[in-house]
């Protein structure tokens, strides 16, 4: 018999012997979070898709109205390329491991989170949470599709089911139970949970103080290929990316290896073992 939990597959044994309890523990330990074939893997694997990913949740994040939270500590604004790196290995440590590893790494996590709401005095909002997940759900989809073909919906539901489990493990509430739910609630959190502030406008300006100002234009124009309209509305981006002529020939690039030199002009030189890292044999 099987048992199934949102991905996660536990065999029932006849534990009539010691052996047969070895061998379901030993199953335990060695499954992994992510399946070796998801297109998950596939996603996050990619340096490409990663850096979209980040490019496009850094617009959204600067937007969202519990985004005071990342200046408590001063972080993310005194070094946000070195935190955009940092949240790149916690998200491996997830997506990357055995089950039992990315359950302690979500543990982590959520231990970092309530030691800093107890030096603050109060909770970052359910809501909140929420939303950064939300975001990594959807700049995951865009990001690929973006860069490789569109997704099928079998694929948008195993995109789901990952950031599902993670959610659930670090004890999130009112998480839509499909894809397709996730869409309503997604849509739903963009219109109440954003607005441009003046946590918006600094960190856009360390975004470009860290980057130079053609790295910096650059970015933006990254943004507006994945950010959602509503987004582009407040932060008062274009509609179309002058960007978008580019992708086809950057695409070029990747299938004759010319990829990494680009990125190694068009990137940050204090990043580029970082950079190289992102890319992940799966």
């Amino acid at each position: 018999m099987l048992f199934h939990n949102r991905g996660l597959v536990i065999k029932s044994y006849d534990f009539s012997t010691t052996s047969n309890l070895y061998h379901l523990c030993l199953s335990i330990i060695m499954e992994v979070f992510v399946k070796e074939d998801s297109i998950v893997r596939k996603i996050w694997g990619n340096s490409d898709t990663v850096l979209f990913i980040f490019a496009g949740s850094a617009a959204e994040f600067a937007l969202n109205k519990a985004v005071d939270w990342l200046y408590f500590t001063g972080k993310l604004p005194a070094d946000p390329i070195g935190r955009l790196f940092s949240t790149v290995n916690y998200a491996k440590q997830i997506i990357f491991a055995k089950t039992v590893d990315a359950i302690q790494t979500i543990d982590h996590i959520n231990y970092i989170h309530k030691a800093i709401e107890s030096k603050r005095g109060y909770s970052i909002p359910d809501w909140a949470y929420r939303d950064v997940l939300f975001m990594l759900i959807h700049y995951s989809v865009a990001s690929f599709e973006l860069l490789e073909r569109k997704l099928t919906e079998d694929e948008k539901e195993e995109v789901y089911d990952v950031f599902y489990r993670t959610g659930s493990r670090m004890g999130l509430q009112e998480l839509p139970e499909s894809y397709t739910e996730w869409l309503i609630s997604r849509d739903e959190h963009l219109k109440n949970d954003l607005q441009k502030s003046k946590y918006s406008i600094d960190l856009f300006r360390q975004y470009k103080k860290s980057l130079g100002a053609l790295r910096y234009r650059i970015l933006l124009e990254s943004q507006m290929l994945v950010v959602p309209d509503t987004v582009k509305q407040l932060l008062g981006f274009r509609r179309f990316s002058l960007l978008t002529p580019a992708v086809p020939v950057y695409k070029l690039t990747r299938r004759l290896k010319l990829d990494s030199f680009i990125k190694n002009i068009l990137l940050p030189s204090a990043y580029k073992k970082e950079i190289k890292e992102l890319d992940v044999v799966t």
